[in-house]
């Protein structure tokens, strides 16, 4: 048993790589009666309204339901656009998170319409909904550019737009590199097509957020694998670019063919080293999907434990002594993050009036083991970007 501290308060993959996981629910009627986003929108805006109605039957003045904006539409094989549908009225999503919880539990958002995608070298079998167009649902495979993210109904559709299509990074500025792995921040302002784009693919494999076509109020860090061929997508996060809620991350996801290989700590490990350089703490926009609070407590608790693996006595003391704010100013986790992880890791004992940490061996044995494993790691040298005041900039506009 150590000695208790005082806590005073305060990936290559290989060609067409088939991806999937155990099956998910899906419509037993014919191919046919899939349904597309429209129809899903249509719906609950059916639902939403009857509730209204009788809600409003004893209110004098009726409201009025606003308006959505349409799903990006997709190209035909001479490039003309294809109409999606109309604009759909629905009620007006909150003002937090690129993709937001859901209002309620429908079970024909939980379907699966989407069969297979095809993006670069991976074919990946969908997890879950997605609002693509109709006439996409149908396909046996959509075929995704992995470079815009501009989605095609047959491989020779997406062979004649890789030849006019002149990307071979994300759009946006190159913020981080370190060897074959780098970063990009894409504004969901100036670049919005590919910003829904990424939504849209996000879905696929998120079940507990539904869509969010404003990008207009959020940042995106995608993350890249680069080789001869160009930077191929990995994961990505976005941000909200003025958060009430000091919120780093509202919607995180590493791609299917790169999970379990260190990337989704990595995208994680970034987003707090943003918040570094911002001087604040923060923490993701709730709810997490499964694997995401799998990945946040994990790197929490490895974090911490880093942090008091390092600590030293200080002057005469025998026992290193570090507050919670310490804790927080160093790593940029924020308050209740930190205790929660204390308190999950059954490290915060209560003794003689006051708090104290004890690590057992075991629990030092496990921290070293663990971060053995985790060979990619976040370079601050490498990193050059500089923080926007969003509201300045707000103003000006």
């Amino acid at each position: 048993m150590l000695s208790p501290s005082r806590i005073l308060p305060g990936m290559p993959s290989e060609p067409r790589q088939l991806v999937s996981r155990p099956a998910s629910p899906t419509l037993t009627h014919d191919t046919s009666s899939l349904v597309n986003g429209g129809a899903v929108l249509a719906a609950a805006l059916q639902k939403k309204m009857n509730r209204k109605r009788k809600a409003n039957s004893l209110d004098i003045e009726p409201k009025t339901p606003q308006v959505a904006e349409p799903i990006p539409a997709a190209e035909s094989e001479t490039g003309d656009t294809i109409a999606s549908g109309a604009a759909t009225p629905t009620a007006r999503p909150r003002q937090s998170g690129s993709l937001v919880a859901h209002g309620h539990d429908d079970l024909v958002t939980r379907m699966k319409n989407i069969e297979m995608i095809e993006l670069g070298r991976h074919r990946i079998r969908p997890w879950y909904f997605a609002p693509y167009p109709q006439e996409m649902v149908n396909l046996p495979c959509i075929y995704i550019c992995e470079f815009c993210l501009k989605y095609r109904k047959s491989k020779k559709c997406l062979e004649r737009h890789l030849i006019k299509c002149k990307l071979k990074h994300p759009p946006g500025n190159e913020i981080y590199r370190k060897g074959s792995i780098s970063f990009f921040e894409i504004d969901g302002r100036k670049n919005k097509c590919y910003a829904q784009n990424l939504c849209l693919l996000a879905k696929l494999f998120l079940d507990h957020k539904t869509l969010y076509y404003d990008t207009d109020p959020f940042l995106f860090y995608v993350m890249t694998e680069f080789d001869s061929r160009g930077f191929h997508i990995v994961g990505y996060f976005s941000k909200e670019k003025e958060s009430t809620e000091d919120y780093n991350v509202a919607c995180i996801l590493t791609l299917p063919p790169y999970q379990r290989k260190g990337y989704g700590k990595l995208l994680i490990e970034f987003s707090y080293e943003l918040s570094k350089f911002e001087g604040k703490t923060g923490s993701p926009e709730k709810p997490l999907s499964d694997l995401g609070l799998l990945s946040y407590r994990s790197y929490w608790a490895q974090t911490i434990l880093d942090i008091l693996m390092h600590s030293k006595p200080v002057g005469d003391n025998e026992k290193p002594i570090i507050t919670i704010n310490e804790i927080c100013e160093l790593t940029s986790i924020k308050k209740e993050d930190v205790i929660s992880t204390l308190q999950n890791l059954n490290l915060i004992n209560y003794y003689k009036g006051q708090y104290i940490i004890s690590v057992n061996r075991e629990t030092i044995q496990q921290h070293e083991k663990a971060m053995e494993k985790r060979m990619l790691r976040i370079d601050p040298k490498c990193l050059h970007w500089t923080p926007k005041d969003w509201s300045k900039r707000a103003k000006c506009v």
